[in-house]
């Protein structure tokens, strides 16, 4: 757990708003972070960047540009040392993008940010600055756990790689919840682990 003598978090999870996948393993994570006092930090993972050059379809655009501002604000509140009310932020627009089904819009980012209560951060949804520090995160998840990886990354304190996933097809209970944490954070932590994967169905 983060404390004095501890700056750095136990997890950072690098995500991107637009993905529904990271949404449930996010929701997942908070709620093993919050029954085992662990410290999560909240980062970015821009699939805008990830795509950069290619062709993008016009159904996405709007709202990956919505969350490239969504993930400004994201480092802005992380710079701040301000990492609770950017998981706020991120809960609050989760909530209504993937729970409620409302579309990724400017609008509903900025309603987000009102309802989290960021306050005068909220001005780096529109400044520009912003985006070299949205880059430099997305840049770290992809060299620790890349290449030919998405959204979401997680990275453990003391390991030697990052991890995409889980990708989960729900929000698991209480106990699969904690039986997946330590299943990834044995993977996590072992030196010689590669990769797991499987076809999505």
């Amino acid at each position: 757990m983060r404390g004095k003598d501890n700056p750095v978090a136990d997890v950072t999870f690098h995500f991107d708003p637009i993905c529904p996948w990271s949404w449930r393993a996010s929701r997942w994570l908070a709620k093993v972070a919050e029954a085992r006092g662990l410290d999560v930090e909240w980062r970015s993972f821009s699939l805008a960047v990830l795509n950069e050059g290619k062709e993008i379809p016009e159904a996405y655009r709007a709202p990956m540009a919505a969350s490239r501002r969504a993930l400004r604000l994201v480092e802005a509140l992380h710079t701040g040392g301000r990492g609770e009310e950017a998981a706020a932020f991120y809960a609050e627009l989760g909530a209504r993008v993937h729970e409620a089904g409302a579309p990724l819009t400017d609008e509903v980012v900025a309603e987000a940010a009102e309802a989290a209560g960021v306050g005068e951060a909220a001005s780096a949804l529109d400044d520009a600055s912003w985006d070299a520090a949205v880059r430099a995160a997305h840049d770290r998840a992809f060299s620790s756990a890349g290449p030919d990886i998405g959204s979401p990354v997680i990275i453990l304190e003391g390991a030697e790689r990052g991890l995409q996933g889980p990708i989960l097809s729900e929000i698991p209970g209480e106990k699969d919840g904690a039986a997946l944490w330590d299943a990834v954070e044995s993977l996590l932590r072992s030196p010689i682990f590669f990769e797991v994967k499987r076809g999505r169905r």
